[in-house]
């Protein structure tokens, strides 16, 4: 649906020049939840906004359904932006809203009226259609602008952090709103969001950008399970970041040996790698702690800290070697209390779960 070739964008000129935007390419398939993601001025807005035709790049080009539409103005685009704010009539009510932009592109009264009903049933607000939406909550007033801006049956649908003004369950039960409106439609949507749960949730796949840079595209469990590179690691998840040093690589296998002595075999999932030191990642729901047993090779610390969340508990631990480093456990009744801290302890850990990172 949507071809991103060699994009970069430049603000202002000379020494003054901001470069926002890094020779981006992407392909975004039709029908597809496709997610920005990353921290705030990552970029992730500015390539939003043209694709909307807000902006235009500075160099490469932009086609969408095969049509080149770098240069086009947003009128002229099958496109349609869910912004921050909303951006509703208040002084109209929910069907007027719905209907403003049908109505703008001279579309008949039946097929206005038609539309209005089909999308008041899409986003489940029938009985509020004659309210101001004023007078509806934050997460109705979501729901309004998304049925708008989906009446048009607009090719693409952008939407730009839309879910950032509401509160915490709400925004929850909007993410499964948002998905499923995006399946029932068939329309591709563009989510442009720097909270890393809100893509793993509701993306098919996901670009994580950052400097102007797309550093990873992938599907979810992809960018979680095999982070590309550190970045990308630490910014989706909780990680824990460690050095060792790589060796004896035959075929798909290696063996990895820890600051703090341990060795263990593990398989590899990158060609690129030789001998030498190397960054690994090991996500702290993949570990357990237990008792130590003496072992040389055992991976040992000293419990610094509990933190207890409800369904889990986050054990903060300090390393033989000095690294800090995280388990993350679900809470069994059984083994409750059964830490604390200044506590010596075993770090437990899967071969397949260590990642070895490219950077």
């Amino acid at each position: 649906m949507i071809e991103i070739r060699n994009i970069t964008k430049v603000f202002g000129a000379g020494e003054h020049a901001v470069t926002a935007l890094q020779e981006i390419n992407v392909n975004i398939a039709e029908n597809e939840f496709f997610t920005l993601l990353g921290p705030s001025g990552c970029g992730k807005t500015t390539l939003l906004r043209l694709i909307a035709g807000f902006e235009h790049p500075s160099t490469g080009s932009m086609l969408l359904a095969g049509e080149d539409i770098s240069l086009l103005p947003p009128n002229k685009r099958p496109v349609n932006t869910v912004f921050q704010n909303y951006a509703l009539f208040p002084h109209m009510t929910v069907a007027g809203n719905i209907a403003f932009g049908l109505e703008m592109l001279g579309r008949p009264k039946a097929e206005v009226a038609e539309t209005v009903d089909r999308m008041l049933r899409l986003v489940r607000m029938e009985e509020l259609k004659n309210r101001q939406t004023s007078e509806i909550s934050g997460g109705q007033q979501q729901r309004v602008a998304l049925a708008r801006a989906l009446a048009p049956q607009p090719k693409v649908l952008l939407l730009d952090e839309p879910l950032s003004a509401l509160d915490l369950k709400l925004r929850k039960e909007m993410q499964i709103e948002l998905k499923r409106l995006q399946s029932e439609t068939g329309i591709t949507f563009v989510f442009v969001t720097h909270d890393q749960e809100e893509a793993l949730t509701m993306s098919d796949r996901i670009a994580v950008m950052n400097a102007g840079r797309i550093h990873q595209i992938g599907s979810p469990r992809q960018i979680y399970d095999h982070p590309e590179n550190r970045f990308v690691a630490n910014f989706i998840g909780d990680s824990n970041f460690l050095n060792a040093k790589l060796g004896n690589i035959k075929d798909d296998q290696a063996e990895l040996e820890f600051a703090a002595g341990r060795k263990v075999t593990v398989p590899l999932h990158r060609a690129d790698l030789s001998d030498g030191e190397v960054s690994v990642l090991i996500r702290p729901e993949h570990v357990s702690i237990a008792e130590p047993t003496g072992n040389s090779h055992e991976l040992t610390g000293v419990i610094e800290n509990i933190v207890y969340f409800g369904t889990d508990t986050h054990y903060h631990l300090k390393l033989a070697s000095g690294e800090a480093f995280m388990a993350r456990l679900q809470n069994n009744p059984s083994e409750a209390e059964k830490r604390a801290a200044g506590d010596k302890v075993a770090v437990l850990m899967d071969a397949k779960a260590i990642q070895i990172l490219r950077d």
